[in-house]
């Protein structure tokens, strides 16, 4: 007798399709309703962990910034470098190091990467430039300060960075607050009109540091310019600091031109001092090849020479010949003759336009220059060469250098000569037919 085993038969193709449906519904992505308005609004901060101005004696926690939705990580990672999305718009102070910023969907959290310091009073900034998953961008930013015991702060430094080698504001410098005598450096990021504040800080003297920073990194390179000044928390005045490259050696003469006959404008590889006013004695012009001297009548910046050596009306020629006079070296000063002048007084100049006046707050600087002008007592030989050499010159943080270079004059154009042809209205008018010719 045969036996078989029959099993019972399911059809699972139900069971097959709730396990698709199911699969799908989890997949789906949540979305707001077709056909309502977009979402254009930034990301904002709603809170931060810890709040600010608490004393957290012995605080070992990360500083948070909480959002009301996701915001973007960004596409480069934040590894530490400094390079990262989130790092680039993070600020940490006290502290040398890049911070730890680590993106947590609706938050963000920041520590230093050596651990809190205890007795230390810490500022946590969050810039502006922050994106959502829609790619709006905030434009605000938050603050975070607390202590880890030390009494809380109260003080606060505010003015301007310049870029002194435009002569104009320094748009997002870095500013970098140094407590002394312990050097801690509490840094911030001017505004796109060199204006920054830093607040709430420790009461005490500063070194104050505005730095120029083309790549928006917030760290001082040594290529990049700038300046300090050491202010005091109790001063009421806003601080004013102009950026300009450094250079431990003295400048060297990169070129000379011939401007005209008597004149040719030096040009110096770095940007010189400007309250520097050269004495002519300290100017050697030499005919080459045989060394012969050449007079020196000025070597001054381009503005000033111009000012100097510009032809003046005769109305003001008294006024004229005693501003020159002022203007120049004591050695020329002393040996130029003067002669008294008679005139009718000079009638009366209206005054600059509005537009023309300083800016409210004193903020404005000359641009500094390269070059200097020098002018000779005898005009340049066409196509001779002669040698430059000038003592003693300062670039603009004040180290001076004695520098030579050379001036090859060409031949000057000749002007054009006069068309001697006769032009057609003076030409004989043509016999009308008929006429007798005279």
């Amino acid at each position: 007798m045969g036996w078989s085993l029959r099993l019972p038969t399911f059809d699972l193709r139900p069971a097959f399709a709730l396990a698709v449906l199911a699969g799908a519904i989890a997949c789906a992505r949540i979305e707001a309703p077709p056909g309502g308005p977009p979402d254009t609004a930034p990301p904002r901060v709603l809170a931060t962990l810890p709040e600010s101005l608490a004393v957290l004696p012995g605080f070992d926690g990360e500083v948070e910034f909480r959002f009301g939705e996701v915001v973007s990580e960004g596409s480069t990672p934040n590894d530490g470098r400094g390079t990262g999305d989130l790092e680039r718009l993070i600020l940490l102070s006290p502290d040398s190091q890049v911070p730890h910023v680590a993106w947590r969907r609706t938050r963000i959290t920041v520590r230093p990467r050596s651990g809190w310091r205890p007795n230390t009073v810490y500022r946590v900034e969050l810039l502006p430039g922050l994106l959502d998953l829609r790619r709006n961008r905030s434009d605000s930013g938050r603050v975070v300060t607390f202590t880890t015991g030390a009494p809380l702060p109260t003080a606060e430094l505010s003015g301007r960075v310049g870029d002194w080698t435009t002569g104009r504001a320094a748009a997002r410098a870095l500013v970098e607050a140094v407590l002394l005598p312990d050097s801690l450096p509490y840094r911030a990021v001017a505004d796109s009109t060199g204006r920054f504040r830093i607040a709430p800080l420790p009461a005490g003297d500063y070194l104050l540091l505005g730095v120029v920073d083309p790549n928006n990194d917030r760290r001082r390179q040594p290529r990049e310019i700038w300046d300090s000044v050491r202010v005091a928390t109790g001063d009421s005045a806003p601080a004013h600091v102009w950026a300009f490259p450094r250079d431990s050696a003295g400048p060297r003469i990169q070129g000379v031109a011939p401007r005209d006959s008597v004149t040719a404008t030096v040009t110096f590889t770095q940007y010189l001092d400007p309250a520097q006013r050269l004495d002519p004695a300290a100017v050697r012009v030499l005919l080459l090849p045989d060394s012969t001297p050449v007079p020196v009548i000025t070597l001054l910046p381009r503005a000033v020479h111009d000012s100097v050596h510009a032809p003046q009306p005769a109305a003001d020629s008294v006024a004229a010949d005693s501003l020159v006079a002022d203007s120049l070296p004591p050695a020329v000063r002393d040996s130029a003759p003067r002669t008294p002048r008679r005139v009718a007084p000079a009638p009366e100049r209206p005054g600059p336009p509005a537009a023309a006046a300083a800016p409210p707050d004193g903020f404005t600087r000359p641009a500094l220059q390269k070059e200097l002008v020098l002018r000779v007592g005898r005009p340049f030989e066409e196509q001779r060469s002669y040698v430059v050499q000038v003592a003693g010159v300062r670039n603009a943080n004040g180290v001076a250098a004695d520098v030579t270079g050379g001036l090859a004059v060409p031949v000057r154009p000749k002007p054009a000569p006069a068309d001697t042809a006769a032009k057609p209205d003076s030409l004989p008018a043509p016999a009308r037919p008929g006429s007798t010719p005279r």
